[in-house]
């Protein structure tokens, strides 16, 4: 018999023998478990396990709604998906000018390194459209001047395109409540400065200012705290006090900015990342059971 295969994701405040309350209800069903990975951060506990449910004892509506039962029973988030129903994931690129993150991220999906695909690019200057139309991409863009209307618009294409994640490639604009809101945790900017060093304007003058030895850019959750939103990665470079200029600096950072802004997106993709009280937590990720052939 064909396997029919699940991954049963569940995370809450760790208490004892969740493992054992999940592991005797799909055993109890007829539910085999082909792997498990689970972890405990901060007092968080997470897992997820891939489960083959070709030969269990009830439906699948059964199935989702007994697990939700059972989460709800001892406080812990419960999420079921089917192994091949796992849809790509849709991004949305916002650009303005600068054109360094989006080659790289267009590289990197040209390259087959997404689990998902991008599908529009947005902005609020046309500087960026011929990258996007040699890539193949649908681009946008509105004037910012009128704030209110352009993000209206931009919720617009973003829901027309039906965007999963946002990936803001150096936009140079701050996203307003109810966009980020809307997209909760699906927002990632790239900021040009070790956060919570040097957050808001010209980080990299900042930092050649400053004297500092050592700098580098911030990919992050975008929240409603400018700057202020949970860390995903990070990478430094080091400047040469007394012979850098502040262009030196700036160039410097660039190079970093594409490769860390696109891996944070690949790492979103790969169902790596979740955001526990306020802090991105590294769990094993699901590239594994996404993989899964046996």
């Amino acid at each position: 018999m064909s396997q029919i295969k699940a991954v049963l994701n569940v995370i809450g405040r760790d208490q004892k023998g969740v493992v054992a309350r999940f592991a005797t209800f799909v055993a109890e069903n007829q539910i085999n478990i082909l792997d498990i990975e689970q972890q405990v951060v901060n007092g968080e506990f997470i897992m997820d396990m891939l489960v083959d449910l070709a030969e269990m004892s009830l439906s699948l509506d059964e199935l989702i709604t007994k697990l939700l039962e059972l989460g709800v029973e001892i406080d812990m988030q419960v999420r079921v998906t089917l192994h091949d129903q796992r849809r790509r994931k849709r991004v949305g690129v916002l650009v303005t000018k600068e054109a360094h993150c989006l080659e790289q991220m267009i590289a990197d999906w040209k390259s087959s390194q997404y689990r998902g695909d991008i599908v529009c690019v947005l902005g609020n200057h046309p500087d960026l459209e011929p990258i996007a139309t040699e890539a193949g991409l649908p681009f946008a863009y509105m004037s910012s001047k009128d704030k209110p209307a352009h993000f209206k618009w931009i919720q617009e294409q973003l829901k027309t395109h039906d965007v999963d994640l946002i990936a803001l490639a150096r936009y140079m604009q701050i996203v307003p409540e109810d966009m980020v809101q809307n997209f909760q945790h699906r927002i990632i900017n790239i900021h040009p400065s070790l956060l919570p060093y040097f957050p808001g304007a010209k980080p990299y003058h900042q930092a050649w200012e400053r004297g500092v030895r050592v700098t580098g850019c911030t990919a992050h959750f975008v929240t409603e705290d400018l700057d202020e939103g949970p860390t995903i990665l990070q990478d430094v470079f080091h400047i040469d006090v007394g012979t850098d200029t502040a262009e030196d600096v700036r160039e410097k950072g660039q190079l970093l900015e594409g490769a860390v802004l696109s891996n944070a997106v690949k790492m979103y993709l790969d169902e790596k990342l979740v955001v526990v009280d306020g802090k991105v937590v590294f769990r094993p990720g699901l590239s594994r059971f996404l993989d899964h052939t046996e």
